[in-house]
């Protein structure tokens, strides 16, 4: 059946099949004007026999024929089409790139005027997590990540005294009023930012305006902005060589006891008048 569609005689005037025919229909369907390849009998013709001289071409790239089709009717409607010395070529050629773009169009989960541009084409296509036996992380650099002292073992005896500082610090706030898990998470915060950022300014700096951390953890603004200064110092230089600007952090890395800091009134005063839950702190958060 499919070679006495394609061997058969069209019905019009004019063999279609042959470049001068196809030349010389094309030209008649656009002098008809408006609507004669809707009404026209040799233009279902045309098209029934072009999705059948494209199935091929169209399979190949995983696509119906008739998408084939219709990128071909695209291309015979253009001049460039009824003026070419052999129409059929240009419309095959059409049609090639057209397939071409559809499918890398459909790999690369984009639209086909998209997949035509080289810097987007260039791209492989997409992949689903799933569509792999092995993870993604287990394969894709993107997710490899190497350390230049990873192999390294890490010196274990030098968090002791960090987590002393922490403990110490957390003990003093409890003391002088703070709930205990209160100041247990906002001091925690403090240090692991202060460890990511490497520097008392910086930490200061971050954290003065991080309100989605107060937030979090319920701190009033007072509180927030004295618990702070005591940490990690005032930031004000007149006070860089005192205790006061260094904080009690530094201050216990140094080698002070927390008896020490208990002993220095202003420090206390701070602390205590700062305390979530007093009125002077509530009233201004």
């Amino acid at each position: 059946m499919t070679s006495t569609t394609t061997n058969a005689v069209p019905s019009g005037g004019d063999d279609f099949r042959t470049g001068e025919g196809l030349r010389a229909l094309l030209t008649r369907l656009h002098e008809l004007g408006r609507g004669a390849w809707r009404h026209d009998p040799a233009a279902g013709e045309l098209m029934a026999f072009t999705a059948q001289k494209y199935a091929a071409l169209a399979r190949k790239h995983g696509l119906d024929p008739w998408e084939a089709a219709g990128a071909a009717f695209d291309v015979m409607r253009t001049r460039a089409a009824r003026s070419a010395a052999d129409p059929w070529a240009v419309v095959t050629h059409a049609v090639r790139i057209t397939c071409i773009a559809e499918q890398r169009a459909q790999g690369l989960l984009c639209s086909t005027h998209q997949a035509r541009r080289p810097q987007v084409s260039r791209f492989h296509d997409a992949e689903r997590f799933s569509d792999r036996d092995n993870p993604l992380v287990d394969y894709h650099p993107a997710f490899h990540i190497h350390e230049e002292h990873a192999e390294e073992e890490p010196e274990r005896e030098d968090a002791g005294p960090v987590i002393a500082v922490i403990e110490d610090a957390i003990a003093l706030f409890t003391l002088l009023g703070w709930p205990h898990g209160t100041a247990e998470a906002a001091i925690g915060h403090v240090c692991d930012t202060l460890a990511r950022l490497g520097s008392r300014a910086s930490t200061y700096e971050a954290l003065r305006r991080d309100r989605h951390a107060r937030a979090l953890l319920d701190v009033p603004a007072v509180s927030w902005a004295s618990l702070l200064r005591v940490l990690l110092g005032s930031p004000d230089t007149a006070y860089a060589a005192t205790g006061r600007g260094q904080g009690i952090l530094l201050r216990l890395l140094l080698g002070e006891q927390l008896v020490d800091l208990l002993a220095d009134d202003d420090l206390v005063a701070q602390v205590v008048l700062a305390a979530p839950g007093r009125p002077d702190a509530r009233g201004a958060g």
